[in-house]
């Protein structure tokens, strides 16, 4: 039940400046965040890759008040990418981006969004990889989805990401699996009333399956983003029935948690890709972490306790 408050949090001024100020609450988010600009993350990358892992990478921030955040925003992942391409491992870092992040709330956002993005889809192909449009609250889905099939036209490999826990998310996966997009599945990490959304674990858990199984019976490339260790056998049973390779689905799990976990199915001989995300603005990012899972929420908690 902790789950809708914490994520009642994430919006939550008072809130971001009490976690924000605690002395420890930075030593906890480098759990999860391993750290705040292109310089802190370039090791970050090396050794993952080094190890046999994909990345996604996340500059985080979201629900920015003007157009010229937005071209920060861009810049941002524009710097990002021509630091993949000096380490030339574009075919194995692909970037996620909140589409919130480059202008999409703001007057006229729906077009701002798309100008502000399409510069770093751009860029991402030049090296040799591609750009996730991640999945914010239900209200902005449509536009989302719109941008995507846009950028699409030109860009057939940005992939787009979907949510178990919306009651719109299987008519949604018919499409995108026709459609052969990449696409991502993951349960959801927002505060959606029950008009739109499941509310229990259990109904969501079943969603997942059954939105896992459009996935894998189509034509697309499901990329599966759960620690869930019942939903990762659930998909290698899905993956052989469908009569999937390795190469023809991905998992995918947070920076910091299950490490061993990443390792071990990408010893197995399965893509594993880490959303690993980077950056100052990491409140938002940060709480909706706690929320997803008890574990981590006790983690932070733990942490309060002892470091403070």
């Amino acid at each position: 039940m902790l789950g809708p408050v914490i994520l009642a949090a994430s919006r939550s001024d008072r809130m971001r400046r009490l976690i924000s100020a605690a002395p420890v609450t930075r030593q906890v988010v480098d759990r999860f965040i391993p750290g705040e600009t292109v310089d802190d993350i370039v090791p970050v990358v090396e050794d993952l890759t080094g190890k046999g892992l994909d990345l996604t990478m996340d500059v985080v921030g979201e629900d920015i008040t003007t157009p010229g955040q937005a071209t920060v925003a861009r810049d941002a992942y524009l710097e990002l990418i021509d630091r993949i391409k000096d380490l030339e491992l574009g075919p194995r870092v692909e970037m996620s981006v909140k589409l919130s992040m480059f202008g999409q709330a703001l007057d006229d956002g729906h077009d701002l969004a798309l100008t502000q993005v399409r510069p770093v889809v751009e860029a991402a192909a030049a090296i040799g990889t591609t750009v996730t449009l991640d999945a914010e609250d239900h209200t902005t889905l449509d536009s989302m989805f719109a941008i995507h099939e846009e950028l699409r036209k030109d860009f057939p490999e940005t992939g787009c990401v979907i949510q178990a826990y919306l009651f719109r998310t299987e008519s949604d996966a018919r499409r995108l699996a026709a459609d052969g997009s990449r696409v991502r599945i993951v349960k959801g990490a927002y505060k959606e009333p029950a008009s739109v959304a499941h509310q229990s674990r259990h109904e969501i858990d079943k969603a997942y399956v059954r939105i896992l199984k459009t996935l894998m019976e189509g034509d697309g490339y499901p990329m599966i983003g759960s620690h869930d260790p019942r939903i990762v056998s659930i998909a290698q049973e899905l993956a052989r029935r469908a009569g999937r390779k390795p190469d023809e689905y991905e998992f995918q799990m947070l920076y910091g948690i299950r490490s061993e976990e990443h390792l071990r199915l990408a010893a197995e001989g399965h893509r594993m890709r880490v959303y690993t995300a980077y950056g100052t603005d990491w409140y938002g990012y940060f709480v909706r972490r706690l929320a997803e899972k008890p574990a981590n929420l006790r983690f932070f908690l733990r942490s309060m306790i002892t470091r403070g």
